[in-house]
C-alpha cells in the first residue's frame, strides 16, 4: 500500500481476481429521472462520464427493471429487450474512457412499484403507495428469475462489467425476505431458507448467465428498521447462502423506504451505520461496501482504517462534485463541495417525478446544459450579497473570466446559510461555506464584508454590471401589540442570540418555524453524538429484535422549553417541507413535546401572552416570547435605485423571490447567470 498517499486505504486498489477496481469507491445507485426523458441516456451518459474522469472506482446506475411489472412507475427504465442495449452503450462507453468500472442495478420495485400491476410475495399494500400488488404464483416467481437473469446478460452486452442486484430498502427481493411482507405458505414463504430462496436463485441463475468474469454485487438488507424484520441471525444466514451463490461483492442496505428511522438525512451523523458491515465481516469472505452519510475523504479513510469495510458507497457526495476522488488524491479535500444530505434537489425532485440535480451542485445532471465556457469578453461585475445566489454566481462567473468583486454589510460570507448552520442537524452548512470561501480566494474574486453598498458608491466605481442578491427582509405582521417586547424575530434568535424565556410561541411553521423550534429545543446536537441519536430514533444496536429496533418510546423526551410551533393553514402543519424529510423534522419536533396547532388565527400579543382564535374559540397562550417565523419581503430597493439610474443590473435569489428560503432556487439561479453574462 502506498504510504505517502493521504488516503492510503480509500485510494488502495481492490483486485476482485479477475478484475481490479482503481479504488475503494463506489458511486451508489441514484435514480435521476433521465433514464426517462427524451435523449437522456445521452445526458446521463456525459453525467456518468464526469463521474469516471473525477476518479469514481466503481459506479452503480440507478434501477433498471428486468421487466414491465416490476417497473418503479409506468415510464420506468428496463432492460429486458435486445433494443434495450444500444442506449446503454451510450454509458459504458463514456465511462470506460476512464479506469472506472460501472454496474447496472437490476430492482424489480415489487409492491412499491407506483402502477396497478405491481406484485409481490403477497397481496399487501405498502403504506406509502395507494396501488396493492397481486401475489406472484410460483410460475410468475420462476419467471422472474429468468428476467434478472436475462437482464444481467443484456447489461453484459451493453458493456456493463457487472450488475447490482438490488435485494434492500424494502423492494421485491427484500419483501420476499421479510415475514412482515411474505405471507406465503409455499416453497417461498415461511422460515428464511424458503424467504430468501428467490434472493439465492436470482443470483445463481445470474452468474451461470454471465459467468464467472462479471462483478455481481448484491445489496443486502443489513437493517430493516421496520417491525417484523429480520433477526441478525437470518441476515448473516442470507449473506452467507448470497456468497456461497455466486456474488462477488456484498453492498449494506439500510432501512426500508417506508421505516421511520432517518437514514440519509442530514441530521443522521456521519458514517452511523459503518458499524453493522463492521459486524458482517466476521462473517462473510467476499469483499463488504459500507454506506449511508459518508461525505468527506477523511470518514471514509477512518471507516476503512477501522476495518469497517473492504469498500465506501456514497452517492450524493458525488452529485455534489464530480471530481471528488480527484480531489481527495490530490490531498485538495478542501475543495470538494460537500454533500449537505439535504435531499432538496436530488431525492425530493424524483420522488415528484422531476430530474434530479444537487442544490450546492446544480450542474449534476445537467452537464450537457448549464457549462461554463469561457467568455468572449470579460466583464467587470459587482455582486451585493454574499448569500448563496451572491456566492454560486461570483463562483461560477469568474471560473468564465469575468473579474468579481463581492459586498455584504455582514462581517462573513453565507447569508442565510449562517443562520441555518446552527440548527441541531445542520452543521453540514459549515462545508457549504468553507467550499465558497476557498472558490472565493482560488478565483481571485475581490471579497468586501462589513460592506454596505449604495447606487453612489456602485456608480462611482463604474462596474459593467451589477448582480444584487441582497436577499431577505422578515415580513412584518399586522396583529395588535406586535411591537411588545416578548415579540422577537427569528434574526433576533438566530443572528443576534437574544435570551429566549422557557415558554414560546412560534407563528408560521414553514421551514424557518421549524428550524427555530429545533433551535429552541435541543440542548446539544444529536447529529454529533451517534450513540445519542440511535437511543432518540430507537435503533437497537444490540440487534435484540427484528429489524433492530427498540421499544417504540411513547413520552416526550425533556425538553428545555414548552413551545407552540403555530400556522394560519389549516393542513398538516410541516406538510410544505420536503418529501423525504419533512416528516423527520415533524417526528423530531413530536419527540420534544413540540405542540404544533394548524388553522390557529393571531388575535393579540399582551403581558399575558399570545391571544390565538381556533374554530371561533378564543384562548391565551401563556408565553414569555412569540417569535415571527412568517415569511419574508424581497430586499430590492438597492435594485430599483439601480435601474432607474440605467445601470446594467440583475436580480438574483431571495431579493427575486422570496417566498420562503430556498437556497436551492438561488444557487441554480446564480449558475444559470452566471453562465450566461
Amino acid at each position: 500500500m502506498n504510504n505517502t498517499s493521504p488516503y492510503p486505504n480509500l485510494l488502495a486498489p481492490l483486485d476482485l481476481g479477475f478484475t481490479k477496481i482503481a479504488n475503494r469507491s463506489l458511486m451508489g445507485s441514484m435514480h435521476t429521472g433521465l433514464e426517462e426523458e427524451k435523449e437522456g441516456f445521452k445526458k446521463l451518459a456525459a453525467f456518468y462520464e464526469a463521474r469516471a474522469k473525477g476518479g469514481v472506482g466503481l459506479i452503480v446506475t440507478g434501477g433498471i427493471s428486468p421487466n414491465t411489472r416490476g417497473r418503479l412507475a409506468p415510464f420506468a427504465g428496463e432492460m429486458s429487450k435486445f433494443w434495450h442495449v444500444k442506449k446503454h452503450r451510450l454509458i459504458t462507453d463514456a465511462v470506460h474512457k476512464y479506469d472506472t468500472k460501472i454496474c447496472m442495478q437490476i430492482l424489480h420495485a415489487g409492491r412499491y412499484s407506483y402502477h396497478p400491476f405491481s406484485v409481490a410475495p403477497s397481496k399487501l399494500k405498502a403504506p406509502i403507495n395507494p396501488f396493492t400488488p397481486s401475489a406472484l404464483s410460483a410460475r410468475q416467481i420462476r419467471g422472474t428469475i429468468k428476467d434478472f437473469a436475462y437482464s444481467a446478460s443484456l447489461a453484459a452486452k451493453a458493456g456493463y462489467d457487472g450488475v447490482e442486484i438490488m435485494g434492500s430498502e424494502g423492494y421485491l427481493i427484500n419483501q420476499f425476505s421479510c415475514a412482515q411482507t411474505n405471507k406465503r405458505t409455499d416453497e417461498w414463504g415461511g422460515p428464511i431458507e424458503n424467504r430468501m430462496r428467490l434472493a439465492t436463485e436470482i443470483v445463481k441463475a445470474v452468474r451461470a448467465k454471465v459467468g464467472e468474469k462479471f462483478i455481481i454485487i448484491f445489496r443486502l438488507s443489513m437493517l430493516d428498521f421496520v417491525e417484523g424484520g429480520n433477526s441478525w441471525d437470518e441476515v448473516v444466514q442470507m449473506g452467507k447462502a448470497i456468497e456461497a451463490a455466486g456474488a462477488t461483492i456484498i453492498n449494506t442496505g439500510i432501512g426500508w423506504h417506508e421505516a421511520r428511522v432517518p437514514t440519509i438525512a442530514t441530521s443522521v451523523p456521519r458514517a452511523a451505520f459503518t458499524w453493522i458491515t463492521e459486524r458482517m465481516k466476521s462473517e462473510i469472505k467476499i469483499p463488504l461496501v459500507t454506506t449511508n452519510r459518508i461525505n468527506t475523504p477523511e470518514v471514509a479513510e477512518e471507516v476503512l482504517a477501522a476495518g469497517h469495510a473492504d469498500m465506501v458507497s456514497m452517492a450524493r457526495p458525488f452529485l455534489a462534485d464530480e471530481s471528488f476522488m480527484n480531489k481527495a488524491a490530490e490531498n485538495k479535500s478542501g475543495d470538494i463541495n460537500t454533500c449537505i444530505g439535504c435531499n432538496q434537489a436530488c431525492l425530493d425532485h424524483v420522488f415528484q417525478q422531476k430530474r434530479a440535480s444537487c442544490l450546492v451542485n446544480p450542474t449534476a445532471c445537467y452537464e450537457t446544459e448549464l457549462t461554463f465556457a469561457k467568455a468572449a469578453k470579460g466583464k467587470h461585475i459587482a455582486v451585493v450579497g454574499a448569500g448563496p445566489a451572491g456566492l454560486a454566481f461570483s463562483a461560477y462567473a469568474a471560473q468564465r473570466g469575468h473579474k468579481v468583486e463581492i459586498f455584504d454589510r455582514a462581517s462573513e460570507i453565507g447569508g442565510q446559510f449562517n443562520f441555518a448552520k446552527q440548527v441541531p442537524g445542520k452543521e453540514e452548512f459549515y462545508e457549504t461555506l468553507r467550499y465558497f470561501n476557498n472558490q472565493l480566494s482560488q478565483l481571485k474574486v475581490k471579497v468586501h464584508l462589513n460592506s454596505e453598498q449604495t447606487l453612489e458608491q456602485l456608480k462611482a466605481a463604474n462596474f459593467d454590471e451589477v448582480v444584487v442578491a441582497t436577499g431577505i427582509t422578515p415580513r412584518e405582521l399586522d396583529i395588535q401589540g406586535i411591537r411588545h417586547p416578548k415579540v422577537k424575530t427569528y434574526l433576533q434568535v438566530l443572528r443576534d442570540k437574544e435570551v429566549i424565556g422557557r415558554k414560546v410561541a412560534i407563528i408560521g411553521a414553514g421551514g424557518i418555524g421549524f428550524d427555530v423550534a429545533s433551535y429552541l429545543s435541543e440542548k446539544e446536537s444529536l447529529t454529533t453524538n451517534p450513540e445519542a441519536w440511535m437511543q432518540e430514533w430507537g435503533v437497537d444496536k444490540q440487534y435484540q429484535s427484528g429489524g433492530a429496533l427498540l421499544k417504540a418510546r411513547t413520552e416526550p423526551a425533556e425538553s428545555e422549553r414548552e413551545i407552540y410551533l403555530l400556522q394560519r393553514k389549516t393542513t398538516k402543519v410541516g406538510a410544505g417541507l420536503g418529501k423525504t424529510t419533512g416528516w423527520i423534522h415533524r417526528a423530531f419536533l413530536q419527540k420534544k413535546g413540540v405542540q404544533m396547532i394548524p388553522g390557529a388565527s393571531y388575535k393579540a400579543i399582551t403581558d399575558d401572552g399570545l391571544v390565538i382564535d381556533i374554530d371561533g374559540k378564543q384562548q391565551t397562550l401563556d408565553v414569555d416570547h412569540v417569535i415571527i417565523c412568517a415569511g419574508q419581503e424581497p430586499n430590492r430597493s438597492l435594485y430599483q435605485q439601480l435601474e432607474d439610474a440605467g445601470i446594467k443590473t440583475h436580480l438574483i435569489g431571495g431579493a427575486d423571490v422570496a417566498a420562503e428560503l430556498d437556497a436551492k432556487r438561488a444557487i441554480r439561479q446564480g449558475a444559470e447567470l452566471a453562465a450566461t453574462i
